[in-house]
């Protein structure tokens, strides 16, 4: 899973919606394998900005099950939530200039340094990326 059973993990906004989207199996299965993981070993961590980019997500369509959502939004917020702060803005600058990133993507990975995690859940960065020595970017969809 990772590379210590005690590191912490950040899960971007695209898994959380993977497990509760119903429009690819086979990524509703990994995801909700690894939040399942990470919520019993209490080593997921996620963003103030991943809860309100998932919400946004949850709520579209014609009829959203709100009460699920807000449900969803409860329990990951017990993951410890990096919240937005001006550090965190200064950072997200620092690797988004040095790794070229798009500035949402600057601040989730920003946001996971914050946290300490070592490993970064997502499919919309480079897969095997390692920022400053410190976090693993890895795409749990085509991870063996």
């Amino acid at each position: 899973m990772t590379r210590d059973a005690s590191d912490l993990v950040f899960v971007d906004t695209n898994v959380l919606v993977y497990f509760r989207s119903n429009n690819d199996s086979r990524k509703q299965r990994i995801a909700t394998d690894w939040l399942r993981r990470l919520a019993n070993s209490q080593r997921g961590r996620i963003s103030t900005q991943v809860l309100v980019e998932f919400y946004a997500v949850a709520m579209r369509g014609v009829n959203p099950d709100i009460a699920r959502a807000r449900a969803d939004v409860e329990d990951f917020a017990m993951w410890q939530p990096v919240p937005p702060s001006v550090e965190l803005f200064r950072r997200a600058w620092a690797v988004g200039d040095r790794y070229s990133l798009s500035w949402w993507d600057a601040m989730i990975v920003g946001a996971a340094l914050t946290a300490g995690c070592t490993t970064l859940l997502t499919e919309d960065m480079q897969d095997g990326l390692v920022i400053d020595q410190t976090l693993t970017i890895m795409n749990p969809f085509t991870a063996s």
